[in-house]
């Protein structure tokens, strides 16, 4: 019998048929893991779990992946969510002394939102993404991605879009898995430049004695490739009243910004490419071409929510959930595929059960459906995901071999 999935993607029903017949369980658990007999690093694993009607139970643990899988269908959770790897198993909290149940390992998370860049993009607002103001996650991937392979030496980073307007990325490199909450603070404060919310719009003063710090020159390198084509011609940041005098505040001369703002006041059509080469005119002229520098790194570079990656015990939400808002599963993304991702573009929940129930029809009923997401849409995701387990895994034998040689 076909599902109707109905006008609510994340129901009891649907739920239960994604996660017993489609949710890749068993590679969550290697990547975690590390290795394929059950570590620490699962079986002290937090998990949360969001029931319907807002119920939350946290301090979830579990040894294999079977077991996971049997709660996740026992429960059918509208999404679930990992947090850190305790000191004592989660689900043993109430019997351990107290004070005994501490976070000790997590992957460095950190999140990117696409509602931080609403005072720049034009094409949307709040929770709308189009492939337009992708673009700006799209940018903050790259940068971000750059700086935490070339300054930490950081190699197993995983993408996840989150599946709707926004990005998450897990890095499950050792030294990252071991970092303090103090040096996780001091990382993103290294990291960040343009704060997210309502800070974004804040002057930035970046150079100092005149250039800016190796870090900020490695990135604005590359966002100085991007401004053009993201800004001034797929936003048309300043083509509005609104979006000029936003420029205009940071430009350290009053009286070129004034005299700019009268040019641009009698041609309301000029488009932002034509207000920029104005603007760079002037700073060639009055001498501060800095602060342009300053400006593309404003508009184009990561606003990071600082919460999320500062603190162990942070919870953030599993690779492959369904969002219950737009239905769409929460899947890896390649970085060679950043630039030319669409949102829209992904499996959503629906759409994967009626290829299931397609192969049904065409196969019969007796055909093996079970966890059969190998014939759906969903593949090229999850063995994006086995791919980098693999590799994890491959760094613990190597470890191993490496132990076992020096006895």
């Amino acid at each position: 019998m076909e599902m109707d999935i109905g006008n609510d993607p994340t129901s009891t029903e649907v739920m239960l048929a994604f996660y017993r017949r489609l949710y890749p369980f068993k590679s969550i658990y290697n990547w975690l893991n590390h290795e394929h007999a059950p570590t620490r690093l699962f079986t002290h694993r937090e998990f949360a779990f969001t029931l319907p009607g807002d119920v939350y139970l946290r301090y979830n643990s579990f040894t294999t992946a079977d077991e996971l899988k049997k709660q996740v269908c026992d429960l059918k959770p509208t999404r679930f969510e990992i947090g850190p790897v305790y000191s004592a198993r989660p689900r043993d909290r109430k019997t351990v002394r107290a004070g005994a149940l501490t976070p000790v390992l997590r992957e460095l998370v950190f999140d990117i939102d696409m509602t931080d860049y609403d005072p720049v993009r034009t094409c949307c607002s709040e929770a709308d993404i189009c492939k337009n103001c992708w673009q700006f996650i799209a940018a903050a991937v790259h940068v971000l991605d750059m700086a935490l392979r070339d300054q930490f030496g950081y190699e197993k980073l995983l993408w996840v879009y989150s599946g709707r307007r926004g990005i998450h990325l897990w890095i499950s490199d050792k030294e990252a898995m071991e970092l303090t909450d103090q040096q996780r603070k001091a990382l993103v404060g290294w990291l960040t430049a343009v704060q997210a919310g309502k800070e974004s719009s804040k002057k930035l003063n970046l150079h100092t004695g005149g250039r800016l710090s190796p870090s900020l020159q490695m990135a604005l390198d590359y966002l100085n490739t991007i401004f053009g084509s993201l800004i001034l011609s797929n936003q048309d940041c300043f083509l509005s009243e609104e979006g000029y005098e936003e420029l205009l505040k940071v430009v350290p001369d009053a009286k070129v910004a004034a005299a700019l703002r009268t040019k641009w006041e009698s041609s309301p059509s000029r488009s932002s490419e034509r207000k920029w080469v104005d603007l760079k005119k002037r700073a060639a002229a009055e001498n501060f071409m800095p602060t342009l520098e300053d400006i593309i790194i404003q508009y184009t570079y990561p606003r990071l929510d600082a919460e999320v990656s500062k603190h162990r015990n942070h919870l953030l939400k599993a690779p492959f959930c369904v969002h219950p808002k737009t239905g769409r599963v929460c899947v890896p993304l390649s970085l060679d595929m950043i630039d030319n991702f669409d949102p829209e573009s992904v499996p959503t929940v629906g759409q994967l059960l009626k290829e299931l129930d397609k192969i049904k029809r065409e196969e019969g009923d007796g055909a093996e459906v079970h966890s059969d997401w190998e014939k759906t849409s969903l593949k090229p995701y999850i063995d994006m995901l086995d791919r980098h387990a693999q590799s994890l895994m491959e760094v613990t034998r190597n470890e191993k071999r490496k132990s076992d040689m020096s006895w």
